[in-house]
């Protein structure tokens, strides 16, 4: 659901220093918001605190947002710490995978070019008939 972010309240949370919001920045300018933040019913966040600041500071005034229904502040604490916790690093042999391949897309071989190159010919000449 897409909600206003000045309705959204942040009560006390565990996480004091939100870091360096620029990467993130850049990848909500680029990409979009890839995963909601979330909010109770009293529009109080439980998760996404780094999320909904970098988008007020991109000037965003709407942000999409899951909606729970929990109000114990027990259960609310452990979704804050869980959502927290439970993400795992890349290890360095799966970034340095992950850029390798990111480089051979954004860098194809010459032979992939020129098929990419008669493929998207094809495509027009059939495109206009």
């Amino acid at each position: 659901m897409l909600v206003s972010v000045d309705d959204i309240r942040i009560k006390h949370r565990v996480r004091k220093d939100l870091g360096d919001l620029e990467s993130l920045k850049e990848s909500l300018r680029h990409y979009g918001l890839l995963h909601p933040i979330t909010v109770n019913r009293k529009m109080e966040l439980v998760a996404g605190h780094r999320r909904l600041e970098a988008a007020k500071l991109l000037g965003w005034t709407k942000i999409e947002a899951n909606i729970i229904s929990e109000t114990n502040k027990k259960a609310l604490l452990q979704m804050e710490l869980d959502e927290n916790i439970q993400r795992e690093d890349f290890t360095q042999q799966e970034l340095y995978d992950g850029y390798l391949k990111l480089e051979r897309i954004k860098h194809p071989p010459l032979w992939k070019r020129i098929l990419l190159a008669i493929k998207e010919f094809f495509k027009r000449l059939f495109k206009r008939r």
